[in-house]
This record gives C-alpha cells, structure tokens and sequence, in this order.
C-alpha cells in the first residue's frame, strides 16, 4: 500500500492532524524548540489522544518508517523530529487532572510544566519538575527530571505513579510498581526507548504558592569569590533549599556578565528568608531579586532566556568538585563567550533526589555535586560555527575536572563515546535486557538508545 494510501486509509478515524509536506500547517508543526534543528519528517501525526498513538505507531510499522516522538519539544539534540519518517506530535495532548485530596495529578504526554505547575498550584501543591517552564513533562520525566523541587522530593521520575504506554507494536499498557513493574522501573530514567508516555501520573505535595526564590547577582570579576560561596552555601543546604548557579549576561542588554545565585526554598517562608540571607548579604550583590515569590513564577524565572526558535548547542557533565580551578576555568571561559545569550549553569545535586538507591530506577544519577551546562544560545545562523566552537572548547577546557555521571536529558547528538552506557552505568545491563524484552527491534531509537541485546 502506498504512503498516501495508508494515510487516507486512517485519516476518517484519526483524531488529530496527519499532515504531510504539502499540507497547510505542516511546517510549523515540524519545528522544534531548538531553531538548529531543521528536520523534515515525512509525516507528522499531531495526536489528540492515546488512540491516535497507538494508530501512528501501527502507521508507521506499515509505511516502514523510523520514528520521533514529540512531547515538549525542548530536547536540544533534536531527538523530537526526523528526516523522512513519522513525527509523533503529542503537543495538542493537554488534558490535566488533578486530585487535591489524593495529592495526584494525571497530565497528557503533551502537557508543559507551566501548564501542569498552574494546574496544581491551584491546590496548593506541586510536584518537581523542569527549572524552564516551558519544557515538556514527558521527556523530563522519563529521562529523570531535576527541578527547583528535587532536594526536598525528589526528581519528576521519583514521583511517577503510573504511565500509560504505547509500546512498539501499538499496544496500550499500563505500567506502575503493581503492573508492569519491571517496566515501570525502566520508564524511570531510561527515556523513550520502551514506549510513548501517552499520559503520567504524579505524587503531588503541598508547595507555596508562595516560596522564597529569585536571583542575585554580581559582576563577572567577582566571578570566583561569587562561585565559592555558592559551592559552601550548598555544603550546607538543607533539602527544602535547591541552588543553581549561572555565568550569564545581564538582561537590560548592557552585555554586563554577571554570577548569579538562583536559590529555590520550598519551606515555610521564615525559614526561606532566614536560608537567602546569607546570599543577600553575600557581596552585596548588584542585583538583588530574592524574597518571597509564587512557585509558577520561580519556575519561570528562566523562561526568557530561552526562546523558541533560537539556535542551541549544549554540553553538559557533572563535575567531579567545584574545585578553585574548575572556578577559574569556569570564569575563564565565560569571560570569552561570544553570545549574550548564552550561560554557563550550574545544578546542584543534593538531598532526596541523591539518597534513592542506585538500583531503584534506571536513572544512575544518584550522587551528590555539581553538573555544569554549557549552554550556547544565538540567533544568527551565519555564526554557528563560532558559537559551537566555543561550547565544544569550554567543555574541552573543563575535561580535567569531569566525573563519569551525565544527565540523559543533557546529552547532545554529537557524544564520541556510547552514551547511553555511560549514563546507565551499573543499570544499563538491565536495561538492555529490558528493551530485548519490550522493543526488540528497536523501533523506538531516535533518542539516548539503549540498544536490544
């Protein structure tokens, strides 16, 4: 049966859209957050529902034709779109349902952690998620999930109830720790590579809406001192306090680079005042932006500074300490970046998200430290290669002060070495033998893949 055929054939049962180059809409829905991606699928089926998932997975078994799923869009690597097969698009997939009594939330695949954090702040609660609002639950979740949350309750896929799957062969399943539970334990941590999260299911806790958050900042020159008092201050974090870190340009659009702190405290707000004080009074910074602040909007602190349509290259690793030479290889290389736009973060790992148990989940990013993300972000296509360089040699720069740990959601398409073997580490045996079990033709590969035994 021909392309056009097998499409016309499912079209009349077809909630969504099944748009086809020629088709009107068809070139905003192929584009994905990162404006460096250009792909072009040969399909792209928007889905309304897990009935359309599974039908665009059985579609594309008949049209023999590789796969990307899209639930955010935001991945950097561009693993959401494809040349030449089917985009699965759950982004028209919204739907939300919160439980306040139960403290639960069920959300689609295609559901934004902007939307789902207004949903359950409604109630009061939350659940941890992105640091960038407008990153897609499902792929966070399934690739482990940090937030400004993590410390206190752990990553997104710590708090994973269920999910519903559509599994390689267009099955719908259900997988939780009493069904499904080996699968359960993949889903958590091992990305896209056992199934598409049609929806997800979250333990919810009660968070603001008000927290203590926001953002001070210094001077680039202070960069050093600036960066090892972050490195004390969270020595001594205490879970309900999550910190980052960033080398970043000043927003007025002065190019001022500054340091910046960006704590998170999701306790009572007399503990919150009484964790920021110490970084209000640190320096004293020249800009001053913490105190008290509703949780959606500390979550979206971060938003601007990534807009759709920007061009991206990231890389990303945890560092073995923040030591004084990571520092200053750190300032060094920031005080040559070429792009206001771009940053330098850094994430520390700490408290819950840290102490679960190695073998628990597929996730091995169990540690406690500091990962560092360079993020090179510009508009202008005629200067990729400079701003790619300088986010490849800042990496380079900073190999001596490297640990083993990497972040599945961080890894670019371009990694010399295996890396989903890397990032897997101990459970990344399990985890073949999982996907031998469950898709053992591979068929979900566009993404950190863990190959079938």
């Amino acid at each position: 049966m021909s392309t056009t055929g097998s499409i016309a054939e499912l079209a009349p049962t077809f909630t969504g859209q099944l748009l086809q180059p020629s088709d009107a809409g068809y070139d905003d829905a192929r584009r994905v957050h990162n404006g460096l991606i250009d792909k072009r699928p040969a399909l792209v089926a928007r889905c309304f529902g897990t009935a359309d998932v599974a039908d665009a997975v059985k579609l594309a078994r008949t049209l023999k034709l590789e796969v990307a799923v899209r639930g955010g869009g935001h991945n950097v690597a561009g693993r959401a779109t494809i040349d030449g097969g089917v985009m699965i698009d759950l982004a028209p997939m919204k739907g939300i349902y919160v439980d306040p009594a139960g403290r639960t939330a069920r959300a689609q695949g295609g559901v934004l952690w902007k939307e789902l954090n207004r949903e359950a702040q409604a109630h009061g609660l939350a659940t941890t998620g992105g640091v960038v609002g407008t990153t897609g639950i499902a792929g966070l979740t399934l690739g482990g999930g940090l937030g400004w949350l993590m410390p206190k309750y752990g990553l997104a896929l710590d708090n994973l109830r269920s999910a519903e799957l559509v599994m390689a062969d267009g099955r719908i399943v259900r997988a939780s720790q009493d069904e499904n539970a080996d699968l359960f334990w993949a889903i958590r941590g091992g990305g896209g590579n056992f199934g598409i999260a049609a929806s997800l299911e979250y333990n919810l806790h009660p968070v603001g809406p008000i927290i203590t958050g926001g953002l001070a900042a210094h001077p680039l020159q202070r960069g050093a001192d600036v960066l090892k008092f972050f490195r004390d201050s969270c020595a001594a974090a205490p879970d309900e306090l999550m910190l980052v870190a960033g080398l970043l340009s000043a927003p007025d659009g002065s190019g001022a680079k500054l340091v910046g702190i960006v704590p998170a405290h999701c306790g009572p707000l007399a503990d919150g005042e009484k964790a920021v004080a110490p970084i209000k009074a640190f320096g004293p910074p020249v800009m001053d932006m913490l105190g008290p602040i509703p949780y959606c909007a500390q979550n979206g602190l971060l938003d601007a500074a990534f807009p759709r349509g920007a061009l991206n290259y990231w890389k990303a690793q945890f560092l073995k300490d923040l030591s004084d030479d990571a520092i200053a290889t750190l300032v060094e290389r920031f005080a040559a970046c070429p792009s206001p736009m771009s940053q330098i973060v850094i994430e520390h790992f700490h408290g819950k998200a840290s102490r679960v148990p190695v073998a628990d989940t597929a996730c091995a990013m169990r540690v406690n430290g500091f990962n560092v993300v360079i993020i090179s972000e510009w508009t202008d296509a005629r200067e990729n290669d400079q701003h790619i360089a300088w986010c490849r040699d800042t990496y380079t720069a900073l190999k001596p002060f490297l640990a083993a740990t990497r972040y599945v959601n961080y890894l670019g398409s371009d990694e010399e070495d295996d890396p989903a073997a890397v990032a897997y580490g101990v459970n990344y045996a399990r985890l073949q033998e999982l996907k031998t079990k469950y898709d053992p033709d591979n068929f979900f590969h566009i993404n950190v893949n863990i190959r079938p035994r």
